[in-house]
């Protein structure tokens, strides 16, 4: 019954797609459209290699970590402020979701293409993860906790704990946990600052 858990991971990530594109439409954030655009071609490629290797119910989660960003992608077209941004990176990124694609169709390997599309997917990430440690207020941290909690619950679904099961999951876990932290940090760090325990520091 566990393994369904990944309905609700994908109900929930579904639901912060949807409010980053509210933030994105109002303004309030400011997505890369290389960015989301590939975070949309990487999953599709591991979802793709992990179905060849008879992987179930936990590939819909790393499914839904590449519809929701293409969700973003096409509605961020609609908000003045997302933009593009072509740098050697977004080239090499681009670049090595298409070697992913070539790389499965000469080796017969998954595993292969389920590697290079983490690799493309967290080059990908490089971009924005530079944004939200220097521009925070650009960004909204909820479509990355959505997407932790959707990664995280692909584990209740995995029947054969390897490589093709376990890569992309652990890895989108990873990359939004450090998301949340860099876009959060400030926020973080006035409540710590704040708390009863700093403003009123127990007798001695």
């Amino acid at each position: 019954m566990l393994q369904y858990l990944v309905f609700v991971g994908a109900a929930v990530n579904l639901w912060g797609a949807f409010a980053y594109i509210k933030d994105t439409l109002y303004g309030k954030t400011r997505p890369n459209r290389v960015t989301w655009l590939l975070w949309a071609v990487a999953p599709a490629i591991g979802v793709t290699a992990a179905l060849t290797k008879g992987v179930g119910w936990a590939v819909l989660p790393v499914f839904m970590a590449g519809f929701g960003p293409l969700l973003v992608f096409i509605c961020s077209f609609i908000n003045k402020n997302a933009y593009w941004q072509l740098t050697l990176l977004d080239y090499g990124c681009g670049f090595l979701s298409l070697l992913a694609l070539v790389l499965w169709a000469v080796t017969k390997e998954p595993n292969v293409a389920i590697l290079l599309a983490i690799l493309s997917d967290a080059l990908a990430a490089l971009p924005t993860l530079v944004k939200s440690w220097t521009d925070p207020e650009t960004e909204s941290s909820i479509s990355f906790t959505t997407g932790f909690i959707n990664a995280a619950t692909s584990l209740f679904a995995v029947k054969l704990w390897n490589f093709s099961e376990l890569a992309f999951p652990v890895y989108l876990m990873s990359v939004c946990l450090l998301l949340v932290i860099f876009i959060e940090r400030k926020r973080f760090y006035r409540l710590i600052k704040n708390s009863p325990a700093k403003i009123n520091p127990p007798p001695r």
